[in-house]
């Protein structure tokens, strides 16, 4: 497909980048209306107004740039605070029918609210603000049927678990998701957004939701009514039509879903609350939980921390506070004014919480953690999406778990992944027992929200006196030089740089985390490079072996090695390579050092175009037990590229070192 996007999103660290290919392409002002939102660079420490401080100061050169660049090229800028890029796009620019392409992989949250909204890489974001047709190959469209209606402890965010139960990781690659059903009606605007933003955890294209009047109520609530009037009148344009066909369907009965928790290490283990704990200790897998965390970009809405804070409101009443850690992450500035207004904050604080800043934190990594050392086995529950080894806190032996905001307030509060809050009670400061009852909230706040501090920076009219300096000595940002040109031959002999063994997630390709403050540098990140994948020769990570030397080493060390003498070099990847986040750098990296193919048994769909947006080829074996022929010590020769042509297979040849 060959599509015209409405408007363009990206957020800060992948931002860097796509603003970066945007000045080499020498246009002066962006074709679409687009915007850049700060959120991923505020590291979680003590507390939300230190940590933005913090960042803020240590982020300035990034922030000024991108700023800046908005400014230059008619960028419109949501300053560090304002919130998280999601939760923004669905208070102000997500509209039912609209198309929106975003840099991040949960960009399809705005499903919640009736728009296809897309996550793409850098490369996909500047064709569509250069004027230029966004392509897409054409998805198929899985429906899931919904029936009945949610209550009682079950939540829009158990929708998703069961689907990622159900598909698995890569069970929606390459479709659309769309939820329809009578059971639709019982899941408030943002609880239909949550199920879309976790949508990505499946591989989906995206997910979307038919319009209806929860829609229409939020609409009217983050004033704009006038939109909402509009939908009313296309009405007919914005749900199913009569007899449309699937080309797979899942049906769910709302009324026999119960609360799930899924993980760890994969987001689509999926488990229900009143057996997790049993599970756990059949696995060995700590019980007694460090620390739950709520918020995040899929689970930060008003009702979220309502729902939340009601659950806190029966332990305070019964004298009890957390017995984990409890963490508390606003989804933008808006969420967090309304709340602190209606007196959620405090209650979450009164439990033992710690309100963090309005940004991704430890979702993404970005979290100082100190109640554990590195190794040290522990679980922590969260109300995030993801839940790749080390993706949260960096050590490969947290045991990271997904559920609801509710589930997770009640887990922090019993201290243990054994309580099941439908089921067992708790002991009160009397020492009387006590069962918590259902949460119960508003979906919106009775009053208009609370829009907080004003954090956006609108483009001016005219940008072309703007300056955009990015310094040559700066080790944060650089500009971007044109990679080498392919001679347009057959690639011989291509060294294996490392084959890899099992998930290969773009978190083991290009970590976040303390590499965040590198995005904007291609050099400097690339010393990231697949330092998290498992190679499948010795079983370690970031150890691969020196073709030339013969020595085992770091996988960047090898790569420049390799490029430095000349030798091209291929990876060798499992099943659904490059799943999860949209980041690009996982495809410029390898680009950058030398890299020439990535030959798989599948890959990830954002990931896949970001290779070849990038000019490298993403291969995958025809056969996929073909994976078992190679070794790391082959060398690999792939032919038929002069009559590269779709449809049309190449064949490679492996040249054992006998």
């Amino acid at each position: 497909l060959r599509l015209r996007p409405d408007r363009v999103a990206m957020q800060d660290a992948t931002a860097q980048m796509a603003m970066l290919q945007f000045i080499s392409s020498g246009l002066p002002k962006v074709a679409v209306p687009s915007t850049i939102h700060c959120d991923h660079l505020i590291e979680a420490q003590v507390g939300g107004e230190k940590n933005l401080r913090r960042a803020k100061d240590i982020n300035q050169e990034v922030y000024n740039f991108l700023a800046s660049a908005g400014a230059k090229y008619g960028v419109g800028f949501w300053r560090p605070g304002s919130g998280i890029i999601h939760q923004i796009i669905l208070e102000n620019y997500a509209y039912p029918g609209a198309l929106l392409i975003g840099t991040d992989s949960h960009t399809p949250n705005g499903g919640g609210l009736g728009a296809i909204c897309i996550g793409v890489g850098g490369a996909d974001a500047v064709d569509v603000m250069a004027g230029i047709p966004w392509e897409l190959k054409c998805p198929k469209v899985i429906g899931v049927k919904l029936t009945g209606s949610l209550s009682g402890w079950t939540s829009p965010k158990d929708v998703i678990l069961k689907v990622a139960g159900i598909l698995t990781v890569k069970g929606g690659t390459g479709a659309i998701v769309e939820y329809h059903g009578p059971g639709v009606d019982s899941i408030s605007c943002t609880g239909m957004a949550t199920i879309c933003n976790m949508g990505a955890e499946i591989g989906a294209t995206t997910s979307v939701f038919p319009y209806n009047h929860r829609m229409k109520t939020y609409l009217n609530k983050t004033g704009r009514k006038d939109i909402a009037n509009l939908a009313e009148e296309f009405k007919a344009h914005l749900v199913p039509d009569p007899g449309c066909h699937y080309d797979q369907v899942i049906e769910i009965n709302l009324n026999e879903l119960k609360p799930l928790i899924n993980g760890p290490f994969t987001p689509d283990l999926a488990h229900s609350v009143a057996e997790v704990g049993a599970v756990a200790e059949k696995e060995g897998w700590p019980v007694d939980i460090r620390v739950g965390l709520i918020g995040s970009c899929t689970n930060s809405s008003y009702e979220d921390m309502g729902r939340s804070a009601a659950v806190a409101k029966q332990a305070l009443d019964h004298g009890l506070k957390c017995k984990s850690q409890f963490t508390i992450t606003p989804g933008s500035e808006q969420i967090r004014a309304t709340i602190e207004r209606d007196g959620y904050a405090q209650v979450l604080r009164d439990v033992g919480g710690i309100v963090l800043a309005n940004a991704c934190g430890p979702c993404i990594g970005q979290w100082d953690r100190k109640d554990i050392k590195k190794g040290e086995k522990n679980t922590i529950v969260t109300s995030y999406n993801r839940n790749f080894t080390g993706r949260n806190d960096a050590n490969p032996e947290t045991h990271a778990f997904v559920t609801s905001p509710e589930i997770v307030t009640a887990l922090a509060i019993a201290g243990t992944l054994k309580f099941n809050p439908e089921t067992d009670f708790l002991t009160g400061k009397d020492g009387k027992k006590f069962k918590l009852e259902a949460p119960n909230a508003d979906e919106l706040p009775h009053t208009n929200f609370d829009p907080g501090q004003d954090t956006y920076q609108h483009p001016p009219k005219d940008g072309s006196g703007q300056r955009v300096d990015v310094s040559p000595t700066s080790q944060r940002l650089q500009l971007l030089e044109p990679f080498d040109k392919w001679d347009g031959k057959d690639m011989e002999d291509l060294q294996i740089l490392i084959k890899v063994k099992g998930k290969c997630t773009t978190d083991h390709i290009s970590a976040a985390g303390p590499w965040l403050k590198f995005r904007g540098h291609l050099d400097n990140i690339s010393n990231n490079l697949l330092i998290g994948a498992i190679n499948i020769e010795n079983g370690k990570a970031n150890s691969v072996r020196n073709a030339v030397t013969q020595e085992f080493g770091p996988v960047p060390d090898t790569a420049r090695y390799y490029k430095k003498h000349g030798i091209r070099w291929v990876v060798i990847g499992d099943e659904n390579y490059g799943e999860g986040s949209s980041r690009e750098h996982a495809a410029l990296e390898p680009r950058h050092l030398g890299g020439r193919a990535i030959i798989t048994k599948s890959f990830a769909r954002i990931h896949e175009t970001n290779l070849k947006k990038q000019g490298l080829l993403p291969l995958t074996f025809a056969d996929p037990a073909d994976y078992n022929k190679i070794h790391p010590v082959d060398k690999l020769t792939i032919q038929g590229l002069k009559d590269f042509a779709p449809g049309k297979p190449l064949t490679c040849i492996i040249k054992h070192p006998n």
